[in-house]
């Protein structure tokens, strides 16, 4: 149980950490045209993206499968830019494009776990019996995300119902400013790729 513990705060300070801020830049701007009213949408949008990247956490962390992880940290900036893009193009969703955010947030959720295993991986050393620890992860990682989702719709409340910034507008902005960020990100990371 004290490894439970452990693993658990590992997981959400890794997502939470400004070091690794390509997480939050994406799971802030995944929830960017939803508000706190929203909170089914989003669940469902989270959940999405959790079934996606605790798959490859899993395969990736136990040896089932093996990525590049120069590539893969290239492509989740790639992420970013894309869901960014689609913001931009369609700040407000109708059923259809929301349909398509929860495939695209689990489909980017597989990259992302991917992501994570690299650091897990390095947590766990050569331990053999990893199935409490990967879990534990896994939570906290869910944790963290939470967080960062209540603390984005919270900042999108006040911009649109105190600030009365239009709902479109804010859309466009943020993701504006976090595609401007992950494009760099894109280009950084594209130059340190290792193919093999």
């Amino acid at each position: 149980m004290q490894d439970f513990g452990l693993y658990f705060e590992l997981g959400w300070q890794h997502i939470c950490n400004w070091a690794g801020y390509d997480h939050i830049l994406f799971v802030t701007v995944l929830c960017g045209t939803y508000l706190l009213a929203d909170w089914r949408k989003v669940l469902i949008l989270v959940t999405a993206f959790t079934i996606g990247h605790s798959i490859t956490l899993a395969l990736s962390v136990l040896n089932v499968i093996h990525i590049n992880s120069s590539l893969i940290e290239f492509l989740i900036p790639v992420t970013i830019v894309f869901t960014s893009l689609v913001n931009i193009l369609k700040p407000l969703r109708s059923e259809a494009t929301m349909k398509l955010n929860y495939v695209l947030a689990m489909f980017f959720g597989l990259i992302h776990g991917m992501g994570f295993s690299n650091y897990l991986k390095s947590l766990l050393g050569t331990s053999t019996n990893i199935v409490g620890q990967l879990f534990a992860f896994n939570i906290g990682l869910e944790f963290g995300q939470v967080l960062i989702v209540l603390t984005a719709l919270l900042i999108s409340f006040l911009c649109i119902n105190f600030a009365k910034v239009k709902r479109r507008d804010w859309t466009v902005f943020l993701s504006s400013a976090i595609f401007g960020i992950a494009f760099i990100m894109c280009i950084e990371r594209f130059q340190l790729i290792k193919f093999r």
